[in-house]
């Protein structure tokens, strides 16, 4: 009998032990498979210019978080590498994430505008006021067949004078740079960080319209983007919390960007976006720098898209993007 007893609280003890090391086994798997879901990293690109600027402290620190970058100088690079899968996450003119959601059949969301409109004319003649003022005038600009004739045609047109303005395009930012610094009673439409350029180039230029709060004074609900950030679709239902952590961070840089010019305008000029960090502290103001996401980014961006399908179709892809183009969190 004894032996017998004995024989049960042996079996008994072993089965303890085999369940306690099970639970510690278990309990070890839990906690590796948490230490393998760690966040993923983050791929993002954006073009050499205001929409890489918003984003900067991200960059500028880098190799304390999870994100890597890519900066280009041409939006089709940027097409290209989130079509391959190259890139999560790029920040990108808003007529081409258009094209983009088009191209890829809705593969692509937009998360937040990061640039509201970086366009200003300029000129030596402190008589221009309003948008009316430019009647029978000439206005100088770049874009043409793309998205700055669009906006300057829309908002004459919305004025009523669209047929009374002559619109003469230059090749590049530089050519209407240079005929206003000869002569400066001519006037001119130019993107930032250009306008601050031809500012300092000559006392004589100011910026008499910034063609963002013309738009804003139409106040039908829509805004002039320059810039979007778009996620891919695969990467957004992989890893949802990486994409809801990057808003957050794209806020607070936007925010800092704009709160402390002088250090942002150091990290631009280190990043090489602009060469000299005392222009880029005067350019940066100017550059409409902002993260809006939710409901108020898909009010503002369609009726801009809106705008540019009414004029050019091809202009976003040919057909505007459906409601899941924006993402909007619950």
């Amino acid at each position: 009998m004894k032996k017998k007893l004995l024989l049960i609280i042996t079996i008994i003890a072993v089965l303890a032990l085999t369940m306690g090391c099970g639970k510690e086994s278990a309990a070890q798997e839990v906690q590796e498979t948490e230490e393998t879901q760690e966040a993923p990293e983050v791929r993002v690109g954006s073009l050499k210019g205001p929409t890489s600027i918003g984003i900067i402290r991200m960059m500028h620190e880098q190799e304390n978080n999870n994100y890597s970058f890519k900066v280009e100088t041409q939006a089709d690079v940027l097409l290209g590498s989130m079509v391959s899968g190259d890139l999560d996450i790029a920040l990108v003119p808003a007529n081409v994430a258009s094209v983009l959601y088009n191209k890829t059949g809705g593969g692509i969301s937009v998360i937040d505008i990061n640039t509201l409109g970086v366009l200003y004319m300029v000129s030596g003649d402190e008589g221009i006021k309003t948008l009316e003022d430019l009647e029978s005038r000439t206005v100088y600009t770049t874009g043409a067949g793309t998205t700055p004739e669009y906006v300057l045609r829309y908002l004459l047109n919305e004025k009523g004078i669209g047929d009374n303005v002559n619109i003469e395009f230059k090749s590049e930012a530089a050519e209407v740079a240079a005929l206003l610094a000869d002569d400066p009673t001519a006037v001119g439409m130019l993107p930032q960080p250009f306008v601050t350029a031809a500012l300092s180039q000559n006392e004589g230029l100011s910026v008499v319209l910034d063609m963002t709060e013309e738009w804003e004074k139409l106040g039908n609900g829509s805004k002039l983007v320059t810039g979007v950030t778009v996620v891919r679709n695969d990467f957004l239902k992989e890893h949802p919390e990486a994409v809801e952590a990057f808003i957050k961070d794209h806020a607070a840089d936007a925010a800092f960007v704009n709160s402390d010019v002088e250090t942002a305008a150091e990290y631009v000029a280190e990043a090489g976006i602009i060469e000299k960090a005392p222009v880029a502290a005067k350019a940066i103001p100017y550059c409409n720098i902002v993260s809006i996401s939710g409901q108020e980014m898909k009010t503002a961006l369609a009726g801009y898209l809106q705008v540019l399908y009414d004029q050019d179709p091809s202009s976003v892809g040919g057909s505007l993007p459906g409601d899941d183009f924006y993402y909007v969190s619950e």
